[in-house]
């Protein structure tokens, strides 16, 4: 018996309800007003064209955003684009654990541009926090170790550095 190839989500699209989208409380992404209208540009010019990543979660029974929330936001504050769509987004679903997800959404900012760095330390923080270490966050979200330790600083929490070796540099006397 052949084994199945792997398939893409993107070749699964579906025109979910935009009720039936959430925000997810983790994306560090922000986008400044002028951009924001230039979305809203794009999507009425041109449509939507690429789709809304999801995460289904079958206990609330409502799709969670990984990657798109400027792009769920225009539909919700354009009631045209709203109309014109019959309030349904392209969604691609994903089916990952929350510490995969959440290495997802920084990898689809990471690629378009920047984002919050308090957000994004926060996210590193609840990364550590649910059992990842460096080397996967450096792995997963495509940053360097240095970039972790910074981003641990800022957030003060001594309990990101809990399982970590430190330089013998010098000593105390």
């Amino acid at each position: 018996m052949k084994q199945r190839e792997y398939q893409s989500p993107v070749y699964s699209i579906k025109a979910i309800p935009v009720e039936k989208l959430r925000a997810n409380e983790y994306n560090p992404n922000r986008v400044a007003p002028p951009e924001m209208e230039l979305l809203y540009l794009s999507i009425k010019e041109d449509g939507y064209t690429m789709p809304i990543v999801v995460y289904y979660c079958e206990d609330d029974d409502i799709y969670e955003i990984v990657d798109g929330f400027h792009r769920y936001s225009v539909m919700l504050k354009y009631h045209d684009i709203y109309e014109r769509e019959n309030g349904r987004l392209p969604c691609s679903i994903i089916e990952k654990p929350i510490g995969e997800r959440m290495a997802s959404t920084i990898r689809h900012n990471r690629a378009r541009g920047s984002h919050n760095v308090d957000l994004m330390s926060n996210i590193v923080a609840e990364l550590v926090e649910i059992g990842k270490n460096d080397k996967w966050i450096s792995e997963h979200l495509g940053m360097n170790m240095d970039e972790i330790l910074r981003l641990k600083q800022i957030t003060g929490l001594a309990s990101l550095f809990k399982d970590q070796e430190f330089s013998m540099s010098w000593e105390v006397d």
